[in-house]
């Protein structure tokens, strides 16, 4: 029988070969090659273009800040601050720094009152900024009155003391606003006092009312008078050019006009939420 229906596709017995085709070359066998450690290239992944880059690396950046600033923040509601850009300026000028550490209820009330009737009376109202104020230091800076306090509440006043550089700038603005806002959502009023009350500027390289206490008075801020306090007080806005001894002029008569709103504090309950 023939089989040659069996055998599709080969040759004819006798047949002649085709000739390879001119140029063509027969694939190479690499079948020999697998298992010794032979791994084809790979194409090059096209880079991505320079704007997405960018977009990228400052995402990185802007979720890296938020995340150090969240947990400094943080560490700092239980933590006491170990030193502000504020007293490394001291320290590099040659003043030195003069401060130390006391809990808000180590503090005499009447300080902490002096504060909010000097600094910021919405303190236990606001939720970090006071908009009025904002705007009525915006207007009397522009008539170029005299400054009693400017548009900074305390919250603001700790956000920059503590995390930031003294100065001005929309950018260091932002930052401020920033940490306001954590300041306000992590602490509370009561931290966000009792940190202003130790942190606050009270002299040239005097920090804190427990220190400006014992520089003025000779005493501990746990046993300060009211005038006292309001003569403390008097000092924070300008810390380097008022003295809290002997206080002369501007100093003397904002001094007592503190003290005469300290009861004003008192009575209307506008320290609630640092008691």
């Amino acid at each position: 029988m023939d089989d040659r229906n069996d055998r599709v596709g080969a040759p004819e017995p006798g047949a002649v070969p085709r000739p390879t085709p001119l140029g063509a070359r027969p694939l190479p066998d690499l079948d020999h090659l697998d298992g010794i450690g032979i791994q084809p290239v790979k194409p090059k992944t096209p880079r991505k273009p320079l704007g997405r880059r960018l977009i990228g690396w400052l995402f990185r950046g802007a979720l890296a800040f938020v995340l150090i600033s969240v947990a400094m923040v943080t560490l700092y509601r239980f933590v006491p601050p170990p030193i502000t850009l504020t007293m490394l300026g001291d320290v590099f000028s040659g003043h030195g720094v003069t401060k130390k550490w006391v809990p808000i209820d180590r503090i005499d009330a009447d300080m902490a009152r002096a504060a909010i009737a000097a600094e910021d009376s919405s303190f236990c109202s606001h939720s970090g900024f006071d908009y009025d104020s904002i705007a009525a230091a915006m207007v009397r800076n522009a008539r170029g009155g005299k400054v009693l306090r400017g548009g900074s509440t305390i919250s603001q006043q700790v956000a920059k003391n503590v995390f930031l550089w003294q100065g001005g700038g929309y950018f260091r603005k932002g930052l401020e606003a920033w940490f306001t806002v954590l300041i306000e959502a992590i602490w509370g009023k009561k931290r966000i006092m009792e940190v202003y009350l130790n942190v606050a500027e009270t002299g040239i390289g005097t920090y804190g009312v427990e220190a400006g206490a014992r520089r003025y008075f000779k005493k501990g801020a746990g046993n300060l008078t009211r005038s006292e306090a309001a003569r403390i007080a008097a000092v924070l806005p300008l810390p380097k050019k008022r003295a809290g001894i002997a206080p002369t002029g501007f100093t003397r008569r904002y001094g007592n006009s503190i003290a005469a709103r300290i009861g004003v504090v008192q009575r209307d309950g506008l320290d609630a939420c640092v008691r």
